[in-house]
């Protein structure tokens, strides 16, 4: 168990924790004295129906938000607690009973006209007696008052439990927050009464925990420890909420075996030392409550795996409501619990315990967003979206064309080929001041273009073609690098609509037009990235490029100030990227490795450079070849 704390005061603890249900909700006070959170006088009552029932719930700290984050609007009226595992005394109870609450002393009301205080307890010895002396004195002085009793632990069976009876555990929110919407509703202190009797017979709950709780202030336990200490692969089915011994530990199951043997326990009518419920209603809702400390992704997959065997065989039930969240706790508990309600007519001529359950109210702890209305409407909706939303299918044509595919296909393919070419240089720059997966990286997005290309000549209209040529660059570059690949390619797909002006205006997408769509993406990629000219990154190629092709309209000047940009990086200090962590002095000798690699496909797109590194000047003085085969007038891969 993990015995460090934020705070290792529990007196100090208690009292702070119980201050802040007052910051999280105005309409609630604290009596520090009593440790008693209760509803402000007037809270509500110019808009809301005179409630003649007051309800009161508490016991010992460290299951919160029971039941502190419980008092509020349309649930609890006030809640006493004591200190971590521990009952308030009776006095503290009397003083919640009668002077912290309406408890509208009329003894002698005529029959479900007459108004009064439930009181809520969880069935512990401490709690049951200091509670129901509390009510005893509470009666003697004129007050109606009745309490109920839960327990809806099935963890410890009918024989071990016996006079003592079933634990109350994190079912017992149920019933209050069922209680608490019927008592807003103005109903009687009888009605109250009867419904919530009526929930806690109906309900059934089962814990278990992976290891068990260190109460803040307290010095860890010696004497016996290691048969209380679960070992690494157990877990305790049945664990009290107070580190009491469960029903069982299990060793080496998985999650889907311990919710079955979870499900039995509180389903199986064939065990009679737990068969306390025969969940037979129409409809049943499920309750799975975090004991503190299981995250809210795990979480999420134990409310799948539950909500699933529920609804196989030989349950088959599917529930009429799904709860789950934080509700009841064992402090820092790595556990969780099942509860089940059974739902039955409440005999009061409505409202029914699902419509209660679903009644709204302004406690911080119940966490049930979603409305009736929602549950009812979308029980058999089963429509999806599956459809798969192509990229491509959704851009429409810029007007911005291709004076010759080929030719521009060529240039392109050129470009790829000398980012190809240098991967091993890019690598190397890499090497010295990053992860070295640039070049690679880099290497494997030209192929992938080239091999679509290959297949999927371009079209002719400028955002279409970049479109698809995008989706591949999505597909096959991650990393830092292939997100601002991404967002860049993505951005200029847009921004040639903005410079093109639609299908109806077609233009040749020169370079003038060109420098427009590439000035607006290198602004759209700015929203995204700190980068900047000087932070050695691919920016320092790409913003040359950019400003001198807006300045000249010539791409190869254009490719040549990119150049200088990368040639530029070479001794920059990085200001972002992994060289920031990596430091060294290797940023001394070479250029950014992504510049350099950007700055290469600009070369082999302006021709000055060819798939084999040499320059365009050197390639002409031996007379050969342009640089790259095509056939029937579609690039080949090298």
């Amino acid at each position: 168990m993990s015995n460090r704390h934020f705070i290792n005061d529990p007196n100090h603890l208690v009292l702070t924790a119980l201050q802040s249900t007052t910051l999280l909700n105005p309409g609630v006070a604290l009596d520090v004295h009593n440790k008693i959170v209760y509803l402000r006088p007037g809270y509500g009552s110019s808009s809301h129906q005179k409630q003649n029932v007051s309800l009161i719930s508490g016991g010992g700290s460290g299951h919160e938000p029971s039941f502190s984050s419980m008092v509020g609007r349309g649930l609890l009226s006030a809640c006493v607690a004591g200190t971590i595992f521990a009952s308030p005394s009776a006095e503290q109870v009397r003083t919640a009973i009668m002077g912290r609450v309406d408890n509208n002393n009329s003894p002698h009301g005529d029959g479900d006209a007459a108004g009064g205080v439930l009181v809520v307890v969880m069935n512990y010895t401490g709690d049951v007696l200091n509670f129901g002396l509390a009510v005893e004195k509470a009666k003697a002085a004129g007050v109606n008052v009745e309490m109920v009793v839960v327990g809806d632990d099935v963890g410890v069976g009918r024989a071990k439990a016996g006079k003592v009876g079933r634990r109350g555990i994190a079912g017992t929110v149920l019933v209050q927050k069922i209680a608490g919407a019927l008592a807003s509703q103005g109903r009687s202190l009888k009605e109250v009464t009867h419904v919530a009797k009526l929930v806690a017979e109906n309900l059934v709950s089962v814990g278990a925990s992976l290891e068990h709780v260190h109460v803040p202030g307290r010095r860890a336990e010696t004497h016996g420890a290691e048969e209380k200490v679960l070992k690494e692969g157990e877990v305790e089915i049945g664990m009290g909420i107070h580190n009491e011994q469960g029903s069982s530990r299990e060793k080496g199951i998985g999650l889907p075996e311990l919710v079955g043997k979870m499900l039995k326990q509180l389903l199986d009518q064939n065990d009679k030392d737990r068969a306390f419920l025969n969940v037979n209603s129409n409809e049943v809702v499920l309750l799975v409550n975090n004991l503190g400390g299981v995250s809210p992704l795990e979480m999420g997959g134990i409310v799948a795996e539950v909500v699933a065997q529920l609804g196989e065989k030989p349950y088959g039930i599917k529930p009429a409501r799904i709860l789950s969240g934080t509700y009841m706790t064992s402090l820092n508990g790595l556990g969780f619990s099942i509860s089940l309600l059974n739902v039955v007519n409440t005999d009061i001529g409505g409202p029914g315990m699902i419509e209660l359950l679903d009644y709204p109210c302004e406690a911080t702890g119940w966490t049930a967003p979603i409305s009736k209305l929602t549950w009812e409407e979308q029980r058999d909706n089963k429509q999806t979206r599956e459809n798969d939303a192509k990229a491509d299918e959704e851009v429409r044509p810029c007007g911005l064309t291709f004076e010759q595919p080929a030719e521009t296909q060529k240039q392109l393919v050129a470009g790829l080929k000398a980012v190809i070419a240098a991967e091993p240089e890019v690598t190397k720059y890499d090497t010295t001041v990053g992860d070295g997966d640039c070049g690679i990286g880099l290497k494997r997005g030209a192929e992938a273009i080239l091999s679509h290309l290959n297949s999927n000549p371009l079209t002719g209209d400028a955002a279409i073609d970049l479109s698809k040529i995008v989706a591949v660059v999505e597909q096959t570059m991650d990393g830092t690098s292939g997100a601002l690949y991404g967002i860049f390619l993505n951005a200029l797909v847009a921004s040639l609509h903005t410079v093109g002006g639609g299908e109806s205006d077609k233009k040749v997408a020169d370079g003038n037009a060109w420098a427009a769509a590439l000035k607006l993406s290198c602004e759209a990629l700015s929203k995204y990235t700190p980068a900047r000219p000087g932070d050695r990154t691919l920016i320092d190629a790409l913003y040359p490029f950019v400003d001198a092709l807006e300045k000249t309209g010539d791409v190869k000047k254009a490719a040549e100030a990119a150049k200088q940009g990368a040639e530029g990086t070479k001794g920059m200090k990085a200001n972002l990227g992994r060289t920031v962590y990596i430091g060294g002095s290797g940023f001394e000798q070479v250029p950014d490795p992504g510049a350099w690699g950007l700055a290469k496909f600009f070369l082999g797109l302006a021709g000055i450079e060819k798939s084999d590194g040499s320059s365009s000047s050197a390639k002409q003085a031996k007379g050969s070849d342009d640089g790259w085969e095509e056939v029937s007038g579609e690039a080949e891969l090298p």
